[in-house]
């Protein structure tokens, strides 16, 4: 007689075992007060939703603030939410409608796919839709291509509305630069910040680089417009814009159908306003330092709207820190054993924060070439992970 073996069984409770973990994801477009307390009203909403559940736990409310929806790259709480997804952390997302989830059918039912092969699913509130029910992916298709021909009506009224602004001289300047403040829809003068601008102008004038003016405003602890530090291409950034003469040009950039906005070099009509509001700098200042920097560009071969120092040297641009991200500089050493040198941008501004030591050019140059001799004789291996 053959042996059997009782499996006794399991009598321990399996209820909190099998919960799911849902997250909530809330976002409003932009961040005027109406929206932000829509955003509180949302996360209040979700809290007591979930919580209400007993088969589900809380695993986290994910929201953004004053974001379009239209592209997910510029969306920090649904990358980050994506992330903990990866991590397993979450088993189901809820989410108001398709359009707060993504307004971009592409984005939507790229993310979707890549949720459903973690077993990670949404639901969507409005439409009624969970994406691990769902047969096939035709009606989120057509809803999501609905929420984007909306976000695009949207995208070309607001334009048409700023355009006519622009036109009649009504459109206001709701963030100014540094050295104004907004004071019921008009540019105001800062006293305290247009001292630096005129600080700032004078050294240009007087022959000093932007670099070393950043450096100085850094060192005497003197904020930016949002508290961070002086950088050179914030200097540069100020010394051209025309503002501080009184004028304004609108339209200096512009959103191209897929969302991307670029640089108006003409390919838009521009408005300039002269006599705008109240000047820090005079025409004559801003123009001779528009100059100054013109020849220093010229001097170092660089030429507007092009990539800047991109293209200065063979790896400007191309070599990218291990520790913090940023950026390698070629630095010239006027004494040792290494007279040529890359070192993180990072850790040139401050030590403290990035350890990467300098590393010499010729050690990229052999790096370079030594890549570049296993991809021509052995390129089928080394590419073949890839």
């Amino acid at each position: 007689m053959k042996k059997v073996t009782k499996i006794a069984q399991n009598t321990t409770n399996l209820t909190e075992q099998t919960k799911l973990r849902v997250a909530a994801y809330c976002r409003v477009s932009t961040d005027s007060d109406e929206q932000l307390e829509s955003l509180d009203a949302q996360i209040k909403h979700y809290e007591s939703y979930v919580n209400a559940n007993p088969e589900w736990e809380f695993a986290g409310l994910y929201y953004d603030e004053g974001i379009s929806g239209t592209k997910k790259e510029k969306r920090p709480e649904l990358l980050r939410m994506i992330a903990d997804c990866e991590d397993r952390k979450i088993d189901l997302i809820v989410t108001k409608s398709i359009s707060r989830f993504a307004r971009n059918t592409t984005d939507c039912l790229e993310l979707v796919r890549k949720l459903l092969d973690l077993d990670v699913f949404i639901y969507f509130e409005k439409e009624n839709i969970n994406t691990g029910s769902m047969e096939s992916e035709l009606m989120l298709s057509i809803l999501s291509g609905l929420a984007e021909s909306e976000s695009v009506s949207i995208s070309e009224n607001n334009k048409w509305s700023i355009k006519r602004r622009f036109q009649n001289g009504t459109y206001k300047i709701s963030y100014p630069p540094y050295g104004y403040d907004n004071v019921d829809g008009e540019m105001v003068i800062n006293k305290s910040q247009a001292k630096i601008v005129r600080f700032i102008f004078a050294e240009i004038l007087s022959g000093k680089g932007t670099h070393k003016i950043a450096n100085e405003l850094n060192r005497r602890k003197i904020p930016t417009k949002k508290g961070g530090r002086w950088t050179s291409t914030t200097i540069r950034g100020m010394v051209s814009n025309e503002k501080y003469t009184g004028d304004v040009i609108f339209q200096k950039t512009y959103t191209d159908e897929h969302f991307n906005r670029h640089n108006n070099n003409g390919e838009k009509d521009q408005y300039l306003i002269r006599n705008h509001h109240e000047p820090i700098i005079s025409h004559e200042d801003f123009e001779t330092a528009q100059d100054i920097i013109d020849q220093r560009a010229k001097e170092k071969g660089l030429e507007k709207q092009n990539t800047k120092y991109q293209n200065r040297y063979p790896f400007s641009g191309k070599i990218i820190c291990g520790q913090c991200g940023g950026t390698f500089k070629r630095r010239s050493h006027s004494s040792g054993r290494h007279r040529i040198a890359w070192c993180c941008s990072t850790h040139i501004a401050d030590i403290k924060k990035c350890s990467m030591k300098y590393v010499p050019e010729s050690d990229f140059e052999y790096a370079f070439v030594a890549m570049m001799n296993k991809l021509i004789f052995g390129h089928e291996f080394v590419l073949k992970p890839l």
